[in-house]
């Protein structure tokens, strides 16, 4: 290889981070770079991966598909891996959450299942004849990286050069803990004045991942979904992270009772293998654009909607969440978080622990920027923990001050313990090194 490669990643900041990073192979949680380095992946590949890297079921699976058919037009085409799939997904939708979702739509990554979903809300009721144009979301949110899901996300260093381009999303405090009624209130005052014109609420159930996996509790969600359904607005659950197992149940919204009408997921959705998204929706907004008028259709597509591979391997995950106890292996991961949790919440470097299914997440007190709901994204307390941590073959990203852990489910408890230890190590680290702290 060159030295100076042509290609521009993504998040990263090229003038200093420095050269990437070749990985040459990947077997459970571990990856394996080019010179045969040994890096323990404790965020799954950035919160993708649920049973391992390379899992032998989804890897055949993948293979046997690829020798069938790798992809086709989904426009007026169908294959027996998407049919599948869909109906898998409705089922397990229905078994988790209750009964009401009932169609699927599918694109390529969490961005696009959640940019569907508002243009089926918003397009839903223009179909219908009523002017329901407003979005409703909760403050620092992250939604994904296009425009429309800038919008419905948190203003911050993200997205500021194109703030002016976004369209007006109204955004309520976020429930912090103790401060949940301040709300409840600003959404009830919110919905007094312009329910009738909302379409939708959006909303990441139960944490909120790129702010800082900043959690809140089910009660709260419940709350807030309540009052949007007194005003007829739709709920958007966006679990394109916290789907699949990661907060501990297998959506996230059941552990509210929220029966969402429009439900994104992503990542976790093929076991981190190929990238696939999915909006799927109730038979009301579905029927909205079902019309003899050609203009009603939706409007949408990714070229590789529905492609037959990521089908292939989204099938073979869910059958191994079907056929192998990962809630218990999700559970084991929770109880040796909470375990750890006691140890770090008694530093005096740390503010804050707090564990959701499989994350952990802690913030380190010192230097602050304020980054999307504050969570500090330019600190560079995380840029330091995290080459401290790679030093020792540990890949964990900060988001700015706070140090999230997110592992594959078939991490074992010994390389669960040499996460916790690096990190306490690596706190000591940036102690000896002076790192100011600030309460």
């Amino acid at each position: 290889m060159s030295k100076v490669s042509p290609i521009w990643h993504p998040f990263t900041q090229h003038k200093t981070f420095g050269p990437a990073i070749e990985i040459e192979r990947a077997e459970g949680a571990c990856l394996y770079t080019r010179t045969g380095k040994k890096i323990l992946d404790g965020i799954s590949s950035w919160w993708v991966n649920t049973h391992g890297h390379c899992h032998p079921r989804i890897v055949e699976a993948v293979q046997r598909q690829a020798g069938r058919l790798d992809q086709v037009i989904f426009a007026g085409f169908t294959h027996e891996p998407a049919e599948r799939l869909s109906r898998k997904l409705l089922k397990r939708a229905q078994s988790s959450l209750g009964p009401g979702l009932d169609f699927v739509f599918f694109s390529d990554s969490g961005s696009t299942a959640v940019e569907v979903a508002l243009k089926m809300a918003i397009g839903h009721f223009a179909h219908t004849g009523q002017k329901r144009r407003k979005i409703v979301a909760l403050e620092g949110g992250y939604h994904g990286d296009t425009f429309g899901t800038m919008s419905a996300g948190g203003r911050g260093v993200y997205n500021a050069p194109y703030a002016p381009y976004l369209f007006d999303v109204h955004h309520v405090p976020f429930p912090h803990k103790g401060e949940e009624a301040k709300t409840v209130q600003a959404m009830e005052r919110w919905l007094r004045q312009y329910g009738s014109e909302a379409a939708a609420f959006i909303f990441e159930p139960l944490v909120q991942g790129a702010a800082g996996m900043r959690a809140y509790s089910p009660d709260i969600l419940k709350t807030l979904t309540k009052l949007c359904r007194e005003h007829g607005v739709l709920l958007i659950a966006d679990e394109v992270m916290t789907g699949f197992g990661r907060t501990g149940t297998f959506f996230a919204c059941e552990q509210a009772g929220v029966i969402p009408d429009l439900l994104c997921l992503s990542k976790g959705l093929t076991g981190g293998y190929l990238p696939m998204g999915a909006t799927l929706s109730t038979r009301q907004i579905y029927k909205s654009f079902y019309h003899q008028d050609k203009t009603r259709q939706f409007f949408h597509s990714s070229s590789f909607t529905g492609n037959a591979m990521a089908c292939a391997a989204a099938l073979a995950s869910l059958e191994i969440w079907e056929e192998e106890p990962v809630l218990e292996r999700v559970a084991a991961i929770e109880a040796a978080h909470q375990r750890a949790s006691g140890w770090f919440v008694a530093r005096p470097d740390i503010a804050d622990v707090r564990v959701v299914g499989s994350i952990m997440a802690l913030d380190v007190l010192g230097d602050v920027t304020e980054g999307v709901g504050g969570s500090g994204y330019e600190s560079v307390v995380g840029s330091r923990l995290y080459d401290l941590m790679m030093e020792n073959g540990v890949l964990l990203r900060p988001l700015g001050n706070t140090v999230y852990i997110l592992p594959p489910y078939c991490i074992n408890e010994s390389e669960l313990e040499q996460i916790y230890e690096t990190l306490w190590r690596s706190l000591d680290r940036l102690r000896d090194e002076g790192f100011q702290q600030a309460a």
